[in-house]
């Protein structure tokens, strides 16, 4: 699959969620016909609606990254994607069974998922930014791939990360149910297996220059990983 048909199904996922959250939106008035699975409250619409944007934004950026030199394999791309997407499913759209609450209703929580979720948004987008043609949604090191330590970089290897795992705590706090919370350990689990993975190839492509910036660095949160 080429990075462009990539691109048109990230945009054609991102699609359907935001029709099926508008077909909950305008169906309002007759909640009864709604199935289950479709019941959304206000702020978990609002926290769907900022991944959708996420992702839209994340598909059209993905246009400016630079030609591979050496890549992981399309099975293991394939590895971290799938498992994800269905992991971001899970976490928006309620599970018979898994619905039951592990955080209490409250606005306080609603604000400050969606403040989180945010926050994680701007601060994945200023790492993209900063990281320019290096960037690859694959792990990877691309044509004249060089070390970035500008930015959220000179802290933490791996700011983008940070900043999605946060969008989705952020959905999670929001949700307050289960099944996100399940939803977010397996994405958690996924992007570990990636920064392994990205930590191998960057040591294996930069040697000694690598090995400084891990000693003065974080991988994700600072103090604590």
């Amino acid at each position: 699959m080429t990075k462009r048909s990539k691109s048109i199904l990230q945009m054609l996922v991102a699609g359907v969620v935001g029709s099926i959250v508008g077909a909950r939106l305008v169906a309002h008035r007759t909640a009864s016909t709604v199935p289950p699975v479709l019941h959304f409250s206000r702020g978990m619409l609002a926290a769907i609606a900022l991944i959708v944007l996420f992702s839209l934004y994340w598909s059209i950026a993905a246009k400016d990254s630079a030609p591979a030199q050496s890549s992981e394999s399309a099975w293991s791309r394939q590895l971290h994607v799938i498992p994800l997407n269905l992991a971001v499913l899970l976490l928006m759209f309620s599970v018979p069974g898994l619905t039951h609450r592990f955080l209490p209703t409250s606005l306080l929580l609603t604000v400050a998922g969606l403040l989180v979720e945010a926050a994680g948004i701007a601060f994945a987008i200023w790492a993209r930014r900063t990281l320019g043609a290096n960037w690859s949604g694959e792990v990877r090191i691309a044509s004249g791939h060089e070390l970035v330590r500008t930015g959220p970089y000179r802290w933490i290897r791996h700011p983008i990360y940070t900043g999605i795992l946060a969008m989705y705590l952020g959905a999670m706090l929001v949700s307050g149910e289960i099944h996100a919370a399940i939803a977010v350990v397996v994405i958690v689990l996924l992007y570990m297996r990636k920064i392994g993975l990205e930590e191998k190839i960057l040591a294996r492509n930069f040697g000694a220059e690598w090995d400084a910036w891990r000693r003065d660095s974080w991988a994700l949160l600072p103090p604590l990983y």
